[in-house]
């Protein structure tokens, strides 16, 4: 989650028309503009240009291609810029794009207002020119409307810029797979070109076995040191483990973790996959070393599951982290009024979404035959979130979205020695279930806390990716 810093380019629309006296009072108002939203955007708004002709567009869109730490740029039409000068920037444009339609002054100076000042202010004028041309191209741009001084409008513009930067960072993610698909699933499975070509995602299948060796380069005082370092992390509970057997078996989780981490790391990989189906040569399947990784960021998911791992990743990424996890749909709760499902996994549940300190149990498995591995045990966080799936059709991938009610469970559950996540689905939960099935929506998702549908959405105009909202 260390990645360069990017940067947003603040482009403003105008032309020679008005004369030098006024486009030196449009630079003025877009510095102090500017200025203004760098206080509450989550990313540096750099002011980069009044363009005034097509070819300054045109050469300020290129450098924006070039630029690897541009994220994206944000039009502002502060006069009337005629939009056929900005046809070719905008069909070379690579980077994401946000109109904002707005203003320098808040409201109407009735007492002073004349022609000066009319021709000076032309954002409603521009706004229709520029919209119009960028409606024609297909852009699948943003828009976001208001005063750029509003609580509103600044909060829509920084959670744009998370989506921007995921976009930009989708193209960088690499997917690990340790062992292959799990036998017989239809929803892991997927197009790996296609999903180079649409959302920049590399997946490279390892053997077991790359793990395997990987492990066995790290030493018992790596192992120590983490098992110190994480006693304070957790709270431990024995079961009816000798502490002996307790022991071995969160050391054999760390050993793993290790070894998961610096195998990604030198192969610049963010996201992986395991596969309870493929442990040869491994004493356990990965749990607690899995659920450890995914709090630093990395992407994950089960079975082979390198779709949902890729995007376990890049929603990672748009939430920086918070309350952003790999999920997967088990059981249904059908008491009428109280309709709900209970979200979790064999071991791998994110303890980014934790309510609670997770406990360190070591229990059986019952699947995949080897020894019993260790795991963190918690609740879920509550707060309204979204969940989202990836399915691919065979003609074209398509995001699943729904919008949920996510609950801490109130009822102890003190056989189930894995964590849990509940939530209520929107708008109702036959509806939405329905729907769901209706549309392809598979049991291995993302859920946030942190995003919202609106972002997934925009997200999803950037790829050009066909989506179903339920809410």
């Amino acid at each position: 989650m260390q990645a360069d810093k990017k940067v947003f380019w603040f482009v403003v629309g105008s032309q020679h028309l008005y004369g030098e006296e006024v486009l030196q009072q449009v630079s003025d108002h877009a510095k102090e503009i500017v200025a203004g939203l760098n206080e509450k955007a989550p990313f540096e708004i750099v002011l980069k240009d009044i363009v005034k002709t097509a070819d300054e567009i045109t050469a300020v869109v290129k450098e924006a291609n070039y630029q690897d730490n541009v994220a994206g740029i944000i039009t502002w039409m502060h006069t009337f810029s005629p939009a056929k000068m900005w046809i070719q920037g905008m069909k070379l444009l690579q980077k994401p794009l946000l109109h904002l339609a707005t203003q320098f002054n808040e409201s109407i100076p009735w007492e002073t207002i004349d022609m000066d000042f009319m021709n000076l202010n032309q954002a409603a004028h521009g706004d229709r020119e520029y919209g119009f041309i960028n409606a024609r191209l297909k852009k699948n741009n943003k828009i976001i409307v208001g005063y750029w001084g509003s609580e509103k409008v600044q909060a829509d513009l920084a959670k744009w810029m998370k989506v921007a930067n995921a976009y930009i960072a989708s193209h960088s993610i690499k997917v690990a797979r340790f062992g292959d698909n799990m036998r017989n699933v239809a929803v892991t499975e997927g197009d790996k070109v296609e999903a180079a070509i649409q959302f920049g995602w590399t997946v490279d299948y390892f053997g077991i076995g790359d793990l395997v060796a990987e492990m066995n380069q790290v030493s018992e005082a790596d192992v120590e040191a983490l098992y110190s370092e994480i006693k304070d992390l957790y709270d431990f509970d024995l079961g009816a483990n000798t502490q002996e057997a307790f022991d071995a078996s969160v050391k054999e989780q760390l050993k793993i973790e290790i070894a998961l981490e610096r195998f990604m790391d030198a192969g610049g990989y963010n996201a992986f996959t395991s596969n309870f189906e493929d442990l040869h040569g491994m004493k356990q399947l990965p749990g607690l070393a899995v659920q450890r990784l995914m709090a630093k960021g990395y992407g994950f998911a089960g079975e082979g599951d390198w779709k949902t791992a890729a995007l376990d990743r890049l929603l990672k990424v748009m939430t920086l982290n918070q309350n952003t996890g790999f999920m997967e749909d088990y059981t249904y709760e059908l008491a009428t009024g109280q309709e709900a499902i209970l979200q979790s996994h064999m071991l791998e549940v994110d303890p980014c979404l934790a309510a609670n300190k997770p406990v360190v149990k070591v229990e059986p498995l019952g699947i995949g035959g080897k020894e019993d591995p260790a795991r963190l045990v918690f609740d879920g966080k509550a707060g309204d979130g979204v969940v989202i799936s990836m399915a691919d059709f065979g003609t074209h991938y398509k995001l699943l979205i729904n919008d949920v009610e996510l609950f801490t469970p109130e009822v102890a559950a003190p056989k189930l020695p894995v964590a849990r996540v509940m939530w209520k689905v929107k708008p109702d939960f036959h509806s939405g279930v329905t729907k769901w099935i209706q549309e392809g929506g598979g049991h291995h998702t993302v859920v946030s806390l942190d995003a919202d549908s609106d972002q997934i959405i925009d997200l999803a105009k950037m790829f050009n990716l066909d989506y179903v909202l339920i809410n």
